[in-house]
């Protein structure tokens, strides 16, 4: 439903303890993702934009604040509720691929749904749609080596999407990627959120950047709407 608050997010922050040092590397940070919403998190190296996905994408918790995703108490979850939030509710794309070595494309697809206890037929008709659907079908049974970087970031994509998360959350997707696939990724992110996916890049790059609906930036662990 357009509009709906998917994250709402208010005055985290996050302190890592260096011995009797303490690091703030999340300073008072309010955001708010409405379904429907494709934005990005604009941050150099070092800004904290990391550490907020870890946050938004249930891997971490927050030294303080609150955080709300599609209406949970998400600082409230026990750690086997925040697994099945990670595993239904939130669609990881990383700039690395994360893609399990051993597994063929459509394996590694599958693996989410599997995980999540969906009937093995089930899961495989769901994976070879979204790679059919990223023009993936003459490589299901390829495994990550045999693809190209913009294949295997299209094998990650259609993981994150296969189980129709509510929420996409892609961290330096176009990282590691030469222009050209940059491009096709980015292409493929906008067609997603067309189709109604909200999605939230974390990203240096202002190419990137500069192809979204709604922008943020973060400097030194604060966020900025404007430049």
């Amino acid at each position: 439903m357009e509009g709906k608050c998917v994250i709402d997010a208010a005055n985290l922050v996050k302190i890592y303890q260096n011995g009797t040092e303490e690091l703030k590397v999340l300073d008072d940070v309010s955001i708010k993702v409405l379904a429907g919403d494709f934005m990005a998190v604009l941050g150099p190296s070092g800004s904290g934009k990391s550490t907020l996905m870890n946050i938004l994408g249930c891997l971490d918790v927050p030294t303080s604040g609150q955080y709300s995703l599609d209406g949970f108490d998400v600082l409230k979850a026990t750690e086997n509720e925040l697994a099945e939030i990670r595993n239904k509710e939130i669609g990881f794309i990383f700039q690395k691929f994360n893609l399990l070595p051993r597994l063929t494309a459509l394996q590694n697809v599958m693996l989410p749904l599997l995980y999540r206890g969906q009937p093995e037929a089930e899961a495989l008709a769901l994976a070879r749609e979204k790679l059919t659907l990223l023009g993936l079908e003459a490589r299901l049974g390829h495994r990550p080596n045999e693809l190209s970087g913009g294949q295997q970031q299209r094998v990650a994509i259609a993981r994150a999407i296969v189980g129709n998360p509510k929420l996409l959350l892609a961290d330096e997707p176009t990282g590691n990627l030469d222009s050209k696939s940059s491009e096709d990724a980015m292409q493929i992110f906008k067609e997603l959120n067309e189709q109604g996916n909200t999605i939230v890049i974390i990203t240096h790059d202002v190419e990137v950047a500069d192809q979204v609906k709604k922008l943020v930036y973060i400097r030194d662990g604060k966020l900025y709407e404007n430049h």
